[in-house]
């Protein structure tokens, strides 16, 4: 429910010198608990997945008002670029999310072309959780986050 409801994520990194960078980005994700997320492969966080493919993120919705029941999820695991049939997943799963993705990136046309031209030119990337810890005060109480370990499942690593 929280991955259905939110369409952004924060996304924490690691730069050079074990600095921390934090980047947020439009996201879809897969019944297997992946998430993808399309970027420009020369921005600062794409750089550092590449030297270091540990990432957090965090899914919230910043409406929240602060004393009443929040809900949000933490997920720790490693990003990689898509490769193959993780590619066309993404495209899949990321176009059916947002439609205009779609548009863009078929148009043939004016404005619509150029922003599916720059859209193309990003790649998308594909983030595995090991580990995952809810935040939801309405279901499980105040204060109360349950982390639970994720099983890698056949070729998701």
């Amino acid at each position: 429910r929280i991955l259905r409801e939110n369409v952004l994520c924060s996304m924490a990194t690691i730069a050079r010198g074990d600095r921390a960078h934090i980047n947020t980005a439009y996201f879809c994700y897969s019944p297997a608990m992946e998430l993808y997320f399309l970027s420009d492969g020369s921005s600062l966080h794409c750089r550092n997945i590449e030297r270091n493919p540990s990432m957090a993120i965090t899914i919230f919705r910043s409406t929240q008002t602060w004393g009443r029941p929040d809900r949000g999820l933490q997920l720790f695991g490693a990003c990689h670029p898509a490769r193959g049939i993780q590619v066309s997943n993404a495209e899949r799963l990321y176009g059916t999310r947002f439609p205009a993705y779609l548009r863009y990136t078929m148009s043939v046309r004016g404005e619509d072309r150029r922003t599916g031209n720059q859209l193309r030119s990003y790649q998308f990337y594909r983030f595995v959780p090991r580990e995952v810890k809810i935040l939801d005060e309405r279901e499980f109480g105040g204060g109360v986050f349950i982390v639970a370990s994720l099983k890698a499942r056949k070729g998701s690593r």
